[in-house]
């Protein structure tokens, strides 16, 4: 997971943006070709097997339309995108837990907890990616900070995530990686809620 190329990345480093407010070339350049670039953050959306129930072309539709990239005066968007030096460098989804229909099969989120699913007040970040060539920075950081206050700013009464914890002994790879690790989100305010299976637990932060 560490690919270290330079100094850590501060909040005062970036400029982070709404997605509607960056460029399509630039997000997919954050994505990149890999399992990021593949799933364009429809693993949560797609009925059914992602893989098997959705081209890459319908995956990639779906995307633009979701984050409304060019187009500033969008009223919604699905996202952030940080840039470094003006350079495309990070990703983070944030937007109502309920833009994404399959959570609510999921047992993460639920196990444990008496929680409306159709509660549009409760937001969900289920995604970060860090470009490559910019990871090992700490960027996830920034990232997942501007979350918490872009929610806010959005209305959101709550924001939750579902991340990875790290086990003794094993690594989190970049592919297990992108719903983020609980450092992360602790560093941005979030408590854990619930802790239903070994690997992941969900944090929330509520706004006054």
């Amino acid at each position: 997971m560490t690919e270290l190329t330079g100094a850590p990345i501060t909040d005062s480093d970036l400029r982070i943006v709404p997605a509607n407010e960056a460029s399509w070339d630039d997000l997919q350049d954050i994505l990149g070709t890999a399992d990021a670039g593949r799933c364009q953050c429809q693993w949560f959306k797609v009925a059914g097997w992602l893989w098997r129930a959705s081209t890459r072309e319908e995956r990639i539709a779906s995307f633009r339309e979701q984050t409304g990239c060019g187009e500033p005066d969008a009223p919604t968007t699905s996202g952030l995108v940080a840039y470094l030096d003006d350079q495309p460098a990070g990703w983070v989804t944030v937007e109502p837990r309920t833009a994404y229909p399959k959570l609510r099969n999921q047992r993460v989120p639920w196990l444990g907890r008496d929680e409306d699913k159709d509660d549009g007040g409760v937001w969900a970040v289920t995604c970060l990616v860090v470009r490559r060539g910019y990871r090992g920075r700490g960027l996830t950081y920034p990232l997942a900070r501007a979350a918490v206050d872009f929610a806010r700013e959005r209305g959101a009464r709550s924001l939750e995530a579902y991340p990875m914890l790290a086990e003794a002994g094993k690594q989190i790879t970049w592919g297990e990686a992108h719903v983020g690790v609980r450092q992360i989100f602790e560093d941005a305010g979030l408590t854990e809620v619930s802790h239903p299976t070994l690997r992941r637990v969900v944090m929330r932060i509520d706004f006054a």
